[in-house]
C-alpha cells in the first residue's frame, strides 16, 4: 500500500549487534472469542483510499501513526471528516463506528522531511472521535513507559492481506532502542502503520509504542516503533489547549478539525 522508501540513515547506526530472536507466529483474530479483549484495536479508513491501524487510549481518543493522516501521493493531510475508526473490525462488522472530530499530529513530525530517523521518532497522531465509545466490549488501553532492550512485546494489527480482521503476534522482542525509536522483531506489513505495541503488566496489555515502519537492518527484517512517553504527553497538551479551530502549533504540526483543513547503518525501509 505504501511505496518503498530506500535511504541511508546514518543516525540509525546501531552501536550493538541486533540479537536473533524467535518471535511467535501471527494468529488471526477471526471469532468473537479470538478477539475478546482486543476490540479497542480498530481499522482506520483514510479518505476511502487507504487504511491504517489504531487503538483506543480513552473513550474518545485513538492513537495511531502520524504519517497515516497524509495522502502518500500528494502529501496533503486528510480532513478529519474523511477519517473513520472501526473498533474491533472483523468480518465486515465493527464493535463501534465513529467519525473523527479532530486529529493532532506530533509537532516535530514532518511527512515530507528528509530526516527519516526524526520522522520515525515523532510518527504519532491522536484522533479525537466525534462521539465517545462507551460499551463494555470496547475497553481503552492504558499506556506505559518504553520497554528495555530484550523485552517481550506483542502487536495487534491489520494489513493488506488481513484487512477484514486483525492478527495478534503475542511475542516479539525489542532489539534496540535509539533516538526515540524502538527496533522490534515484530511482523508487520502494509496497513499495520499505527498498530499498538504492547507489554503485559500484571496481566493487562499496555501500549508502549505504535508501528511506524518496516525495514531491514543488516539483512535482518525488523519493524520500527515510536516511543510514547514524551511525544504522547506533548500531543495531549496540544489537545487540551486547542479550541477546536485549525491550529498550527509549529511549522510541521497541525490540528485537523471537521471545519478545516488540508495542509500540507544503511537501511531499507517500507512504510507499512
Amino acid at each position: 500500500m505504501r511505496k518503498l522508501l530506500t535511504f541511508l540513515a546514518l543516525t540509525l547506526g546501531f552501536s550493538t549487534p541486533l540479537e536473533a530472536t524467535d518471535p511467535s507466529d501471527l494468529r488471526s483474530l477471526i471469532t468473537g472469542d479470538d478477539s475478546r479483549g482486543w476490540e479497542a484495536v480498530g481499522r482506520l479508513n483514510m479518505g476511502g483510499e487507504s487504511f491504517c491501524t489504531g487503538a483506543l487510549i480513552a473513550e474518545n481518543l485513538v492513537l495511531t501513526a502520524g504519517h497515516c493522516l497524509f495522502d502518500k501521493d500528494t502529501g496533503r493531510a486528510y480532513a478529519a471528516e474523511d477519517i473513520e475508526f472501526l473498533a474491533g473490525w472483523r468480518n465486515g462488522r465493527a464493535s463501534a463506528y465513529r467519525g473523527v472530530r479532530r486529529a493532532v499530529v506530533h509537532p516535530d513530525f514532518d511527512f515530507s522531511g528528509r530526516d527519516k530517523a526524526t520522522r520515525v521518532a515523532h510518527d504519532l497522531a491522536i484522533l479525537e472521535l466525534d462521539r465517545p465509545i462507551r460499551t463494555t466490549s470496547v475497553i481503552p488501553f492504558s499506556t506505559t513507559t518504553r520497554p528495555r532492550k530484550g523485552a517481550e512485546v506483542g502487536v495487534v494489527s491489520y494489513a493488506h492481506d488481513r484487512s477484514e480482521s486483525p492478527a495478534l503476534q503475542e511475542m516479539c522482542h525489542v532489539l534496540a532502542r535509539q533516538s526515540g525509536t524502538l527496533v522490534l522483531s515484530c511482523d508487520v506489513d502494509f496497513g499495520s502503520s499505527g498498530a499498538p505495541v504492547f507489554v503485559h503488566h500484571d496481566g493487562e496489555p499496555r501500549i508502549v509504542s505504535v508501528v511506524s515502519a518496516k525495514a531491514t537492518v543488516r539483512d535482518i527484517p525488523v519493524s520500527l516503533g515510536t516511543s510514547l512517553e514524551r511525544p504522547l504527553a506533548e500531543m495531549m497538551a496540544i489537545l487540551d489547549q486547542s479550541d477546536g479551530v485549525f491550529t498550527r502549533v509549529q511549522p510541521t504540526s497541525q490540528v485537523l478539525t471537521q471545519q478545516g483543513s488540508r495542509d500540507a547503518t544503511g537501511a531499507k525501509f517500507l512504510r507499512p
